[in-house]
């Protein structure tokens, strides 16, 4: 599966588009589906040779920060398997995925 699509990217504000957005959109969500790792994404830019993007991510902890489209292809997990996109992802406020997410 493709990570990211052409209409998910152009969905995507640039980066810094929205620091003065109290509650941006998610628009994207990527998973592990071998284990721990979780992106929900609100913005996006293609840089050099890659698509950079920010939002919620959990690893051991949430929080926010930046990963691009070339680190989530370069993860595999035991069973060989990849970093998946959440398909049937709706857009909603980051403040309502983060309430599901932290303590």
């Amino acid at each position: 599966m493709k990570l990211l699509t052409k209409t998910l990217q152009k969905q995507l504000p640039p980066l810094h588009s929205q620091e003065a957005v109290d509650d941006p959109i998610v628009r994207a969500h990527f998973f592990n589906p071998c284990g721990t790792g979780d992106w929900w994404i609100t913005e996006g830019s293609v840089e050099d040779d890659d698509f950079v993007m920010f939002g919620l991510c959990y690893i051991f902890e949430a929080e926010l920060g930046y990963v691009s489209i070339n680190e989530l292809q370069a993860i595999r997990g035991p069973l060989g398997l990849g970093i998946e996109r959440d398909r049937y992802w709706t857009p909603k406020p980051l403040s309502e995925v983060s309430a599901g997410v932290t303590p």
